[in-house]
């Protein structure tokens, strides 16, 4: 049966888990089928393709990079064949594409003009720690990346505090990983000893996953190491 015409937002792995553990096997029977790609990386995109399928030809495929270095103006562009009435994929480096990816700019000009888009189901380390926390999740917001600088980044996170006592919000926010000890530390310095904290590190990793949740002041006393490791951070604090 054809595919129908649609873009198709395709998770990739979040570790080196088999794939049968962590996508359905429908992902794969539609990844066979498309030919047209918009990748964050073309590296990671071509080999998470071999892990689905080692048989997809992937010389015969067409990839478009979508990153920071991107021409947005090409874009719109890298829709054409699904204008004209062929599937075309959107993957991230990891996880869910266009979830803090820039992939959306690539559904946003589907919606635009009209161009169905079917979001598949795969993993997302952010809903995942979520789940795993123990905290709000009726009510939560993503954050990204906060303030580098320790001064800013303390500040950040003790408005995130606030915000959470006043309305029992859980906020989200990454580091890259080998600054995760740092945020660890301006985390436990910043914020009042019984605000909650979870770290969710290695998500779907059945080896090395360790989702965490204990009051700040316990965080002191803790014993860790998340240097190099993938690493969700949440605060709550009870209203």
């Amino acid at each position: 049966m054809a595919l129908t015409p649609a873009l198709y937002l395709i998770p990739v792995n979040i570790s080196d888990e088999p794939l049968s553990n962590v996508l359905p096997e429908g992902n794969i029977n539609i990844v066979r089928e498309i030919k047209h790609f918009i990748v964050e990386n073309v590296r990671t995109a071509r080999r998470f393709l071999k892990k689905c399928d080692r048989r997809i030809d992937i010389d015969t495929l067409t990839f478009h990079e979508l990153n920071a270095h991107t021409d947005l103006t090409e874009v719109s562009s890298w829709l054409d064949p699904l204008r004209s009435g062929e599937p075309v994929g959107v993957m991230s480096e990891a996880g869910c594409p266009a979830v803090a990816d820039p992939g959306s700019l690539a559904v946003a000009i589907a919606h635009r003009d009209g161009l169905r888009v079917i979001p598949l189901v795969g993993p997302s380390s952010i809903i995942m720690a979520l789940m795993g926390s123990g905290f709000n999740g009726q009510s939560f917001a993503f954050h990204g990346y906060l303030p580098v600088d320790d001064a800013a980044r303390a500040r950040a996170l003790r408005e995130l505090e606030s915000r959470s006592q006043r309305d029992g919000s859980t906020h989200i926010f990454i580091e890259t990983p080998y600054r995760n000890n740092r945020m660890m530390q301006t985390l436990t310095s910043a914020l009042k000893g019984d605000t909650m904290v979870c770290v969710a590190c290695d998500v779907t990793d059945s080896g090395r996953e360790s989702i965490i949740t204990m009051s700040v002041a316990d965080w002191r006393r803790a014993v860790y190491d998340y240097t190099k490791r993938p690493a969700i951070f949440l605060i709550h604090r009870a209203k």
